[in-house]
């Protein structure tokens, strides 16, 4: 346990940080899981656009990298089109 002030402070902000980048990154799975199980359903068009929506939003508030970002939702666009073709 530390015992400076400054470093008590940032301890607490950093467990703050994490258990709210961790709901982040959680939800960005689960939107993702159902997103493409949901891939030529009339509702699965929404839900792709939301998961677009929410990568970009994880990524401007430094939850994940901007790399990261364009490299999921690029993966994410060929897996949809594939399961498209394959339907």
């Amino acid at each position: 346990m530390a015992n400076i002030k400054s470093q008590i402070k940032r301890n607490r902000q950093n467990e703050r940080r994490r258990v709210r980048n961790k709901a982040v990154r959680s939800e960005l799975r689960t939107r993702a899981k159902s997103a493409l199980d949901a891939v030529g359903l009339p509702e699965g068009e929404a839900l792709l656009r939301l998961l677009l929506k929410r990568i970009d939003k994880a990524a401007a508030k430094g939850v994940i990298h901007k790399n990261q970002a364009a490299r999921r939702k690029s993966r994410l666009m060929r897996r949809a089109a594939a399961l498209r073709a394959a339907k």
